[in-house]
Parts: structure tokens; sequence; C-alpha cells
């Protein structure tokens, strides 16, 4: 099984492919083959309703808790290789792509609300027959997760929000960008997606310009449905209303935080410990938006040693 084999193989394989004149598409699809691999995930479509939904799952299914894990804004599900890696022999991982996000349906009149896309994802799940599991947000599916546990109580075993959205009592650089008409989320011209990655991690993982490349060009071409979905999402961290929803979360909920975070300030951690009940926070020094993707390993520990220390003082 190709789980474990180190990360280093797969530049490697990058390698070969890239002398023996493949093109970036193949390249691409062949590096993201074989990273779903080795985390032990493969691809697959549902249908729900009319819309077309693509989510990763284990390769080789087993008879531990599921987990399911929902990306940020502009994001997909391959965010989440890297610490689906530390989770999938002893989970079952679903990893979903959002509709409006890669490879899922992207209708513009969908509604991108956080309690729509709630809903979206309660009807993706239904398809899928997953009742109850382990959730794990981040960003903008941070606070899907969050509004998810306080809807959906009795499906909820344990929840973990990275850097979520959805309250926003402290401001950073973003907040006058976006207003400035610079919103660096959304890539529109080429050096606009490397511009992001910088931007929302500390130390971003090493990509090669094949990968990055197209990368960069779905970011782009996904740029319309990523306006639409921003417009719907901006004013939840301004209202009371989410604030209040999850102030009714009643299942165990860990924060975690990345405090060099330049999209949502880590301070805002604080009143989501404040506002959710009995939850934990944690912050991660030297890490920025995306804790998952820039310690997995680390990620991975903080929730396994939450879920079990929970289940045991439930027991």
């Amino acid at each position: 099984m190709l789980k474990k084999s180190p990360y280093t193989a797969i530049f490697i394989l990058l390698s070969i492919l890239m002398v023996s004149a493949c093109s970036r598409h193949s390249i691409y699809d062949t590096a993201i083959g074989y990273e779903r691999s080795a985390a032990g995930l493969e691809a697959d479509m549902i249908t729900v309703g009319e819309l077309s939904i693509a989510y990763l799952k284990n390769a080789e299914a087993n008879e531990g808790d599921t987990i399911v894990l929902v990306h940020g804004f502009g994001a997909n599900k391959d965010n989440w290789n890297r610490i689906a890696r530390e989770l999938t022999d002893d989970f079952n991982v679903y990893v979903i792509d959002l509709p409006g996000h890669g490879e899922s349906s992207k209708p513009l009149d969908l509604g991108y609300r956080i309690e729509e896309q709630v809903g979206h994802l309660a009807r993706i799940l239904e398809a899928l027959d997953i009742n109850e599991m382990h959730m794990m947000g981040n960003s903008m599916g941070g606070g899907i997760t969050a509004l998810y546990a306080a809807t959906y109580p009795e499906q909820i075993k344990t929840a973990v929000l990275f850097d979520p959205a959805g309250i926003l009592d402290y401001e950073n650089d973003m907040v006058g960008m976006v207003l400035a008409g610079d919103n660096p989320l959304i890539p529109s011209k080429p050096g606009d997606f490397e511009r992001l990655m910088d931007f929302a991690m500390e130390e971003r993982p090493f990509i090669p310009w094949p990968i990055l490349s197209v990368l960069e060009e779905k970011a782009i071409a996904n740029q319309e449905v990523n306006k639409v979905i921003f417009a719907a999402i901006k004013e939840v961290g301004i209202t009371s209303d989410f604030r209040d929803a999850i102030n009714r979360i009643e299942d165990p909920v860990l924060i975690v935080w990345g405090k060099e975070d330049r999209i949502l300030d880590y301070r805002n951690g604080e009143a989501f410990q404040q506002a959710i009940p009995d939850s934990q926070l944690v912050i991660m020094e030297g890490i920025g938006h995306a804790p998952m993707i820039e310690a997995p390993e680390e990620s991975a520990r903080l929730f396994i040693e939450f879920a079990k220390a929970r289940i045991l003082k439930a027991s």
C-alpha cells in the first residue's frame, strides 16, 4: 500500500514525468493521484439532486469512526490530503468538494450563505449515508462545521475548527485589502495564486511549477463563482445570528488557530471559545491560516488526543 510512502517519492515521480515531456495537466493529474493514494484515499462522485459532488474517501474501509473534512473558501478536497495521511489507518475519512468548489457543480444561483452551505452539506452526507461523524473544517469550512454542529447535534461526535470564519471581532490586513477592492483570496491573473499561498500560509509547502501553474489556472477559471460565494459569506462575521447559533452547540469542540494567520486574526479564537460552551482553544505558533496543511502531523495529534479524551469523559 502506498499510504506511508514519503512525499519525496512524489517529486521523484514528477522529475521523471517532466523529463518524459508530459503535459502540465498530465503531471498535475499524476501527482494529485499519487498524493491521494499516499494518503489512503480514492476519488468518487455522487449525484445529489441536480448537483454532481466530488469527494475522497478511504481506499480501504476500516472499523473506526467516520471523519468528514470541510475545506475553506476557494479551496477543495485536496487541501486535506496531508492530514488525511495521519488518519486513514484508524478512521474512515470523507473529504467533500462543496458545491461551487473543486470538481463539484458550480451553479451561480445555488445560494452560498453559511447556513445554506450547511444545508447543502447535510444533503450530501445523507446521500452518502453518513449520519454520525467527527467533523473538521478550515476557514469558511470551520464556520460551516460550527453551524452544522449547532444544527445537527445528534450527528456530531466531535468538531474541530481550524481558523474558522464566522466571528470577526478582530480584523487584520485582509479586511482593508478587500475594502480597497484587492481581494487576495480570489486570483484573477497570473501571479495571484502564488501571492494567495504566501498570504495564507506562514511557510507554504513546496509545490513544483507544473502543479502550481495548473492550480493557478483552475483558480482563475473559478473567479466568477468565487466572487458570488465570497459576497454570500462575507457578512457572517458582522451579525449576531452566527454567534447566537453556535452558542447552542452541545458537542465537544476543539478550536485550533495559527498565530500568524493573516486572513482571520487568531484573537478571534477567544471569541469562538467564549461563544461555544465547553470548547477548547489551541493557538499554534509559527502557523498561518491552514494548520492542516502547514502542520498536518501536529493537527492530527491534537484532534486524536481531544477526541479520545472527550469520548472517555462521556463514557
